[in-house]
C-alpha cells in the first residue's frame, strides 16, 4: 500500500482517485508522496518519508525545487494539461477588446429601464463599433504548449500569424501549422503588432521581458495579453502605454495592486485553466506521473530531475539513486554493487543540470549492507529501494 497526502482542491468534485493500492492520508508524516495544486511550499515542513511531488498544473514557481531535488524528492508537474483552456480564453480575451462587448452589454444594463430601448439601442451602437481581428497581426510569445495552440488558433482565424520562441521543443514545433511565421528576436516579434500575446513562464530571463521598447515597436492601439504569469510584464510601462493610447487594451489574468488601477483592462482571477475539464487533465496527469515514479522508478515531467524510464520494474529489484550531477558517480555506485556480487541487468543514468539520476536492475534482491553502503557516497541525496 502507498499513501498520497492531497493539499488543495484537486478537482471541481473533490474526486480524486489513485486505483487500488493507493490511500489518501490526513497527515503528511505517514505519507509517500503529496499531490497539490497552488499552496506555497516554501517553508513548509517537509517530513522526510515524502518521495515526491505531483503539481496539477504547470508553474511551479510555489514549490522549492531546487531544496527537494537535494532532498531527492522528485517534483513533477502536468504541462500541457490545461493548454486547450488557457487557449479559449485568450482568443476570448482578443475577441472582447476588439468589439466591444462588455460594454455594450454593460450599456444595456444601464438602460434596462428604458421603454424605448430597442430603438435606442440602434443609435447607442455606434459607440460600440470595434473592429475584426481577421487579417491583423499576432505576435505569440513563447511556443510551449499553450503559446502554440494559440498560435494554431489564429490561423485559423485568418490572422497574420507570428511566433518567438528560442527554446521551442521538437513536439511543439511539430505541432505549429505552417502558416505560423517564427521570428528570431523579440524586437522583430513585436514590431507592427496589433495584438500581443504572452506565453512563457517566469524565470530570470523573463522576468520584465515586455517593457517600453517592446511596446513601442507595437502598432497603434495594439492589444495586450497576459494569461502566463504576472512578472514577465514591466507594469509601469503597460500603464504608461494604456494611458498615453499606445494600448488600446490589456487583458491578464492577475490582479495585482497595479493592474487593478490602469486603465482599458479586462483583469480575470488567475482563473484562465479553471476549467472542470482542465483540472481534470492536470490530475490526472499528475497522478499518472506520481505511480510510475512510486511503483516502477521512471520519471517524467518533472522540474528538479531528469526524464528518465526503464519501463515496468519485472526485474527481482529495482534501485533509484538521485544523486548530484558530479563526475565519478556511476563508478561509485557500481563498485559499491561489485562488493556484493550484485548481478546488474540493465542501468541508465540522466542529467538535468546539477541534479542526476541513476536506476538498475539487478537479477537478486539487494542486502541491507549495500543499499546502506549506496546511501554513504558522497554527494548522494537519496536511494529508493523501488522493488
Amino acid at each position: 500500500m502507498r499513501y498520497i497526502k492531497t493539499i488543495d482542491d484537486i478537482t471541481k468534485d473533490g474526486q480524486v482517485d489513485f486505483g487500488a493500492g493507493y490511500e489518501l492520508v490526513e497527515r503528511t508524516e505517514d505519507a509517500d508522496a503529496i499531490l497539490m495544486r497552488s499552496t506555497d511550499l516554501h517553508g513548509y515542513e517537509l517530513p522526510a518519508g515524502i518521495r515526491a511531488i505531483g503539481r496539477c498544473g504547470a508553474g511551479v514557481n510555489n514549490i522549492p525545487i531546487e531544496e527537494y531535488a537535494r532532498r531527492g524528492v522528485v517534483v513533477f508537474n502536468s504541462p500541457g494539461a490545461n493548454a486547450n483552456a488557457v487557449k479559449e480564453i485568450v482568443i476570448a480575451m482578443m475577441i472582447m477588446s476588439s468589439r466591444g462587448i462588455v460594454q455594450a452589454m454593460q450599456w444595456v444594463r444601464d438602460n434596462a429601464d428604458d421603454p424605448d430601448i430597442l430603438v435606442d439601442a440602434e443609435k447607442a451602437k455606434k459607440a460600440f463599433v470595434g473592429r475584426e481581428i481577421r487579417g491583423k497581426r499576432v505576435g505569440v510569445v513563447g511556443l510551449g504548449n499553450v503559446g502554440s495552440r494559440v498560435a494554431n488558433a489564429c490561423v485559423e482565424l485568418d490572422m497574420d500569424v507570428f511566433g518567438y520562441d528560442p527554446f521551442i521543443s521538437v513536439e511543439n514545433a511539430w505541432s505549429l501549422n505552417r502558416e505560423v511565421q517564427r521570428v528570431g528576436t523579440l524586437e522583430d516579434l513585436c514590431r507592427g503588432c496589433d495584438y500581443l500575446t504572452l506565453h512563457v513562464p517566469a524565470k530570470a530571463d523573463t522576468v520584465g521581458m515586455i517593457s517600453t521598447d517592446q511596446l513601442e515597436l507595437l502598432a497603434p492601439g495594439a492589444v495586450l495579453v497576459n494569461f502566463a504569469r504576472e512578472s514577465i510584464i514591466d507594469e509601469d510601462a503597460v500603464d504608461a502605454a494604456l494611458r498615453a493610447g499606445k494600448l488600446s487594451w490589456f487583458a491578464c489574468d492577475f490582479a495585482t495592486p497595479k493592474t487593478v488601477r490602469m486603465p482599458r483592462t479586462f483583469i480575470t482571477t488567475h482563473s484562465g485553466a479553471g476549467t472542470k475539464e482542465a483540472e481534470a487533465n492536470c490530475a490526472d496527469m499528475a497522478i499518472s506521473e506520481l505511480k510510475d515514479y512510486l511503483e516502477n522508478g521512471n520519471i517524467a515531467h518533472s522540474v528538479n530531475y531528469p526524464t528518465c524510464s526503464m519501463g515496468k520494474a519485472r526485474a527481482a529489484s529495482r534501485i533509484g539513486c538521485l544523486h548530484a550531477n558530479v563526475p565519478n558517480m556511476i563508478g561509485q555506485i557500481t563498485a559499491v554493487l561489485a562488493k556484493d556480487n550484485a548481478n546488474v541487468q540493465r542501468m541508465v543514468n540522466e542529467s538535468a543540470g546539477e541534479n542526476a539520476y541513476t536506476m538498475f536492475d539487478t537479477d537478486e534482491h539487494l542486502d541491507e549492507a549495500t543499499i546502506a553502503a549506496l546511501r554513504t557516497i558522497p554527494s548522494m541525496y537519496r536511494v529508493r529501494v523501488i522493488k
